[in-house]
This record gives structure tokens, sequence and C-alpha cells, in this order.
């Protein structure tokens, strides 16, 4: 039964989330996964001093964190060479995308996004009553200036990509981008999603002035440094459209000890660089076990691996399932033909060798279920 106070755009919604959590897959099983390789964190934690930051911050929970960020924010404006007005700190990219969303796109609005490409920018857009074009990957890719394309005849507002890309974990390179600035339509947004950027060769990674209007970047904190459950992100745009979003964020809605560790994360350099590392060895390790099992593991600039399972959504979701039997929580793409694979997590050694002892036998369910 629908609440009948509800507004007609959201009494027309479907009540489901972008994500099932692994939480609420525990609960459903009745015990805990033994190796989390589904959700894209850092199983690697993040820094010790972001902990200790956020220990000391925690004597203070009393107060509000600092409406502007203003410590957090600068900090940011200085690791990237650009004026503090060009950037906003947020509960993450997923209410970053929504903020935007709500000062962009009006009722009947189209946007333009990957066909099987990130889910919860789909579910912002709908939720605020815009309209999806939806572009298939070529192949494994993001198909880039087809987006651009798409939005020239469609009008589109938005134009969004992940580079690197999930759930596919390929990225293109900076001339790719910057041809894509370069042939949007007037008036038209780039939503440049660099969530997993760190992990992507530095050569690869397009240099695009903050100021520029066409343009807005997205970052985390949730992968390479292990804070996925702080929920800290920021955005890196034009002035203009930077201060826009005090129009309708959440002031308080970053807490001090987010604020706090985010801000140690991004000064210790060391331990990401370790992260990256243990990140590279862990993909490498996820494309052996595939190999070993007679899959193919696609080439990833990201912290995770898609295993192409050599058949479709269907056989892939048998295997997700089976390993979810055996302790093992992955994820796959929800659209076919991307939904042939299953994706996993760069884990520690001890998650990895979980991962290796279960897929085998999940395979095997897998091909003798009826």
């Amino acid at each position: 039964m629908t609440d009948p106070r509800l507004t007609p755009l959201s009494a027309s919604l479907p009540d489901t989330v972008p994500f099932v959590g692994p939480e609420t897959q525990e609960r459903r099983m009745g015990h805990a996964f033994t190796a989390r390789l589904g959700a894209n964190e850092s199983v690697f934690g993040p820094s010790p001093r972001a902990v200790d930051a956020m220990q000391r911050a925690a004597q203070d929970a009393w107060m509000y964190g600092d409406p502007e960020a203003q410590e957090l924010r600068h900090a940011i404006a200085a690791h990237h060479g650009v004026d503090p007005g060009h950037i906003r700190v947020g509960e993450g990219i997923d209410g970053l995308l929504g903020l935007l969303v709500r000062l962009t796109v009006g009722s009947g609005d189209w946007v333009v996004t990957s066909e099987g490409g990130y889910p919860t920018f789909d579910f912002h857009v709908t939720g605020f009553g815009g309209r999806i074009e939806h572009v298939p990957y070529d192949g494994d890719r993001v198909d880039a200036m087809a987006l651009v394309e798409r939005a020239a005849w469609s009008g589109a507002k938005l134009v969004y990509i992940a580079n690197p890309d999930n759930p596919m974990g390929g990225v293109h390179d900076a001339a790719t981008i910057q041809a894509m600035v370069e042939a949007l339509p007037d008036g038209a947004l780039l939503v440049l999603d660099e969530a997993y950027v760190e992990f992507a060769p530095e050569a690869d990674l397009p240099r695009i002035d903050p100021a520029d209007g066409r343009v807005i970047r997205l970052r985390t904190f949730s992968k390479a440094h292990g804070l996925a459950g702080a929920r800290v992100g920021y955005a890196i745009g034009p002035k203009p459209l930077i201060a826009a979003f005090d129009r309708v964020r959440n002031h308080f809605g970053l807490n001090r000890m987010a604020q706090a560790g985010a801000l140690a994360a991004l000064l210790d350099a060391d331990h990401l660089a370790h992260v990256v590392t243990q990140v590279t060895r862990a993909r490498a390790r996820i494309a052996a076990i595939a190999h070993d099992n007679g899959l193919v593991a696609l080439p990833s600039a990201t912290n995770f691996v898609a295993i192409d399972c050599g058949s479709d959504g269907a056989f892939a979701k048998r295997v997700v399932t089976a390993l979810a039997e055996r302790g093992v929580f992955v994820r796959m793409p929800g659209v076919a033909p991307l939904n042939r694979c299953i994706r996993v997590t760069a884990g520690r050694e001890a998650d990895l060798d979980v991962f290796a002892q279960a897929l085998p036998p999940a395979l095997e369910t897998a091909r003798t279920a009826p």
C-alpha cells in the first residue's frame, strides 16, 4: 500500500535500492561472509593516522562538524593546486551526485549515461524526475564518444562517465576524455566520476582546468584511502557551480570524525602508496585464479577485477550465489552482455585464498544446476 501523502513522482518510483548490502545478505543467510570481496572497499584499511585522528575527534562528537569543512577543503585544494573555491566536500560521491542532479535536472530533463554503468546516478536522476538515455558499452568499454553524440541529439544536461570504469574496470586515456570535453554540446556538463583514479596509470589521467565550465570531477576517500564507512568525497569544478551546492546541501552532513579522518588520510602519502601496491598484487592474483579455472580476467585500472565466466548472466548469477554459499561475497554487472562477468575486489592474501578454494566448486555447482 502506498502512503497517500507521497508526491505523484515519489509514488511512481519502485521500492528498490541500487545495491543489496553484504550485511543484508548475511542476515538472510544467518552467517557472515568469510571473504568480503564485492563492494570494492579497501580491505587493506585506512591509514593508521586517519584512525588515530578519528578517535581523537570522537572526543568532540558533542559538537557539529564544521559545515564548511574548511580545513579539509583547503587541504584538498592545496593537494590539487587549485583555489578552494573549486572544491566542494560532501557525503561521498553518491551524496554529491544527488546534490548535482537536484541542482541541474528538472522534471523531464534528459541525462546520458552508460547502460550497465553506476546505478546510483540513475537512482538520483529518476528520483528528481529526470529522464535517462542509456548508451550500450562498446564491448567491455564505455563508448565515450557515443555518450557525447547521444547528448547532442537528446539535449541532455548531464553526461556521466566513470573513468576508471565501474563495473568493468577499464580506463580511457587522457586524450579520449579531452575529446569528450571538446565535443560536448553547448549547455551540457560532463560528470567525470574518478572514484578509482588512484589505481590508474598517471599517464592516463586528463589535465582539466577546474575553471572549465563543461566539467565537474568527483573523487572519494572510500576506495584507495579506505574510508568507505566514513562517507567523504569531493567535487572539483567551476566556482559558480561549486558555490551553488550551498543552496541544497545538508550543511551538517559531514561529521567531525569523517572530516578529521579524511584530512589525515590525504596527508599520508606512504599509506596510499602501500595500498596501491597491495591492490596491484591482488589484481594479478585474481587474474591468475581466473586463468587457473579456465576463465578470463579483464584488464583493470581499479581495485577490482571483472572475470568473464564464459557464458551468460544466468550462469554468472549462479556462480555469485554459489560463492555466497561458500562464504565469498562478490557482485556482478546488471545488464547483458556485461553480466556474463563477476566482479571481485582486490583482497588480502587470506581473502583470495578463500576465493581460490571456493571458485572451482562454485563453478561446478553453476554448471550442473538444472
